[in-house]
């Protein structure tokens, strides 16, 4: 009999299978539900279904009457080996076998009526192109990324998706330009740790029912136009000269203040000013110069001035 879900009596009646009287008492949102938790669960067949039919098991009889036929060259193509990091997905009669996926080590499948797919497990690593982003302070910058990713589920990987490897990396291109395009520029550039752990869980998520897990995502670079690099350096050189000229002024200030209060003191004792005249002479004559300004005090010539007139 073959594998429908009604079969035909003589008097022309359809009635349900026995294995179908559960289906179609649940209704269409059970039926939904029951299909949903099967693409989840593709660790073995499916449960609610009668078998591969009398075929299925014909084509299985003559395959074993193939490979005893055929022994012991037969062991040569039956008997496969994966490596202590891969995993085989094995389909018969394209069904998924019960018991999900075979491996580490050797395994039996049947010629003819099997095929199987490895899925490697390592870790894999692959960069993101430069994405031309929007920023949301309309800033266009270029900005690439490294994603390291594994295969959690190696059944999931392959009945769920055509190209578990290739969609992650179109998906983790797209994630990118709409993660960044919520972002301001200075937020891209000091808050790289918070957009790479965001756009991980991002990418996890979508890809947990393709049976990949996201491990690291990290921003490799931030790409800015040459006019707006010109014009972020303006603005710094600018920034810079202004806090050296506050600096400057500050130095100025203090420097007044203690000259005055250098005055004041050097007021209170006049031989403290002569002392200081004789430090600064002695400071010019043990640096060698050949000219030495020798200035007289206003009082002295005064003196002279007042001899003169008498």
């Amino acid at each position: 009999m073959s594998q429908t879900d009604v079969k035909s009596t003589g008097s022309g009646d359809q009635t349900l299978l026995p294995g179908m009287v559960r289906q179609a008492t649940m209704g269409p949102m059970g039926a939904a539900a029951r299909d949903h938790h099967n693409t989840i669960n593709l660790e073995g067949a499916d449960e609610n279904d009668s078998g591969i039919g009398v075929c299925g098991w014909i084509l299985t009889g003559l395959s074993w009457v193939l490979v005893l036929a055929t022994m012991p060259f037969s062991f040569f193509v039956c008997f496969k080996v994966v490596q202590e990091y891969e995993r085989a997905v094995i389909f018969r009669l394209g069904r998924l076998l019960q018991g999900g996926s075979r491996g580490p080590g050797i395994f039996f499948i049947l010629p003819c009526i099997e095929s199987y797919s490895k899925v490697d497990l390592r870790t894999s690593v692959f960069d993101v192109p430069p994405q031309e982003v929007l920023t949301k302070d309309s800033v266009t910058v270029s900005v690439d990324a490294v994603v390291y990713y594994r295969v959690s589920n190696a059944t999931v990987s392959v009945a769920n998706v055509e190209n578990a490897h290739h969609s992650t990396r179109l998906l983790a291109q797209t994630t990118l330009r709409n993660m960044l395009g919520t972002k301001n520029l200075h937020e891209i550039l000091g808050d790289r740790e918070s957009i790479s752990s965001d756009m991980q869980n991002a990418l996890d998520d979508a890809t947990d029912n393709w049976g990949i897990k996201v491990e690291r995502v990290e921003i490799k670079d931030v790409r800015l136009p040459v006019q707006l690099q010109r014009a972020m350096a303006a603005e710094a050189e600018a920034a810079r000269e202004a806090r050296a000229k506050v600096i400057a002024a500050e130095g100025e200030q203090k420097s007044s203040r203690a000259l005055k209060e250098a005055a004041e003191v050097l007021s209170l004792a006049p031989a403290a000013l002569q002392l200081r005249y004789l430090q600064t002479l002695n400071t010019i004559s043990a640096e060698k110069n050949s000219t030495i300004i020798f200035p007289l005090p206003i009082d002295f010539l005064q003196h002279f001035m007042g001899n003169n007139r008498e």
